[in-house]
Formats: structure tokens, sequence, C-alpha cells
């Protein structure tokens, strides 16, 4: 039990402004990296409840066209930063390719900061309700002032220098701009969709019931979904405190799990591709 909590001690030992990347490095790739999955797959969901958001993601057809494809790549190029760091040199390629990308579009500051904080709290939420241990001050200190450092790089203005005053802005963004909107609907739909493909086909209603039973009652009335019964909530949570239960007893994990772990469109990613393969209409391994 002594070794499950070695890299809490590495962490402890570490200074959260300072060392934020090695923090979130060991967090997100040797602590929690299923939790840290999850919860940002959770976190861009939530982001879908914004009409601006929503109007803009169904503007350019990708989710409705190459839902996967968007997926990993957003997955798959902020794991590059966490791994790597944003200032490496493959850092800073996957941050070209992310400006690149959004330099397609007109897309509001405030929406972005809004983006932006989801990756930072909303981590911390799900790992005070579902991780095998919550985050610490440093961990979360860590998160704030690593993606503070890749938003300044994404060229957002105005971003909040301080852990609290940002968090304040993201809740008070979501109680004004989460209103129901029929792109909110077709955007979140697409997504639910994505969701229950990993999944055998028989399984499909019972993911779709599940995963809604993971979102907070405003996050259902701004995509229009139909809440299902609170005992399917009731299960997926005790599910989620069995899974942490086991998690604590492991042994600690001593390799990272950040780029290499699967992803349906670059297979064995990173092996053979560059960030710059990343986001292309076609990608070539090469």
């Amino acid at each position: 039990m002594a070794d499950r909590f070695a890299n809490l001690r590495r962490i402890s030992a570490l200074d959260p402004v300072r060392d934020h990347e090695e923090i979130l490095r060991i967090s997100a790739g040797l602590e929690f990296p299923w939790d840290y999955q999850k919860s940002l797959e959770m976190a861009l969901f939530r982001t879908y409840c914004v009409p601006t958001i929503s109007g803009l993601l169904e503007r350019t057809g990708e989710f409705e066209r190459r839902p996967q494809k968007r997926y990993d790549d957003t997955a798959v190029l902020m794991a590059e930063l966490v791994e790597h760091g944003y200032d490496s040199p493959r850092g800073r390629e996957a941050l070209r390719v992310v400006n690149r990308q959004h330099g397609r579009y007109d897309i509001s500051n405030d929406d972005m900061l809004y983006v932006l904080s989801t990756f930072i709290y909303d981590p911390i939420e799900w790992l005070s309700q579902h991780g095998w241990r919550p985050l610490t001050d440093n961990e979360r200190l860590a998160g704030f002032h690593f993606y503070r450092a890749v938003g300044a790089r994404m060229g957002i203005r105005e971003i909040p220098g301080d852990y609290d005053e940002f968090l304040a802005f993201k809740t008070a963004y979501e109680r004004e701009h989460f209103v129901f909107a029929p792109s909110n609907r077709r955007i979140g739909q697409y997504t639910l969709d994505l969701f229950c493909s990993w999944y055998p086909s028989w399984t499909r209603p019972a993911v779709a019931r599940a995963v809604i039973s993971m979102l907070d009652p405003a996050m259902v009335r701004a995509f229009g979904f139909m809440a299902p019964p609170s005992w399917v909530g009731v299960l997926g949570r005790q599910a989620l405190r069995l899974r942490a239960f086991v998690v604590r007893r492991m042994p600690v994990r001593r390799e990272l799990k950040l780029t290499n772990t699967r992803n349906r469109t670059y297979p064995g990613y990173p092996r053979g591709y560059r960030p710059s393969d990343l986001g292309a209409t076609s990608s070539t391994a090469r």
C-alpha cells in the first residue's frame, strides 16, 4: 500500500507553479489516466451546451461526417502537450495544429476561454467524486497553471490569473449560456452516438442512458435530452465507486499512458506519426 502512493510523494515534493508540467504529467499519465480521459470526454460534451459553440461545430459538419476523427484529434493533441510539454518540439507542433484548426473559424474569445476552463476544472470535479483519491492542492494548481500557459500560446486573451477567479468565470458562463438550441441537441446526439459506438450494439441503449445519467440537470436541459430514471445514475456512481476501490489497491503505474492509449483513427500512435499528421482530412503514418 505504501508503494501505491509513490507518485503522490513525488507530486508533493514539487512546486505547482514551477513544476506544473511534471505534476500534470504524473497525475494524468500515471495516477489517473482513465479518469482524465473520461473527465475530458465529459468536459468537451459540456461545451456543446453553449449554442455558439454547438452552432459552429454544426456548421463545420465534422461531427456529422467524422465524429471519431475529431474526437481522436483533440484527445491526442492534448495528450501530446501533457506528455512532452507545450514548449517541447512535439508540443509546439501540436499547438500549431490546434491554432491552425481554430484559425479557420470566427470563435469568440469568451467561448475559447470557457472551453479552456473545462480542461482545468472538470477533471478536478470528476476525481473528487469518482477518483481513487481526490486531487491534491498541488495537482489542482498545476492543472490551472498548465492550461493557462497553453491558453496563452493559443492566443486566448484575458485568462484569469487566479484559480478561484477562473472557476467563478466558468460557473457564471454556464449559468448564462447553457440554454437549449437545436444545434446543441444535434451535436450532443452525434457525440452520444459516438460514445455508444464503442460498445456492442446490444448494449448501446443502456450506454446512452448511463451517459445521460452522468450529466447534470442544466446539461440535460440544454441538450433537450430525456433524463433516465434516477436509479440509472445511482448504479453508475456505485460502479465508479467500486472501480475506485479496486484501483486504489492496484500497484503504482510506472509507464505513462497518454499518447500511447488506444485510438481508432491513428492505429499504433505515436509510433510512425507526428503531431502534424493530426487534424488533416486524411492522415498518413510516416
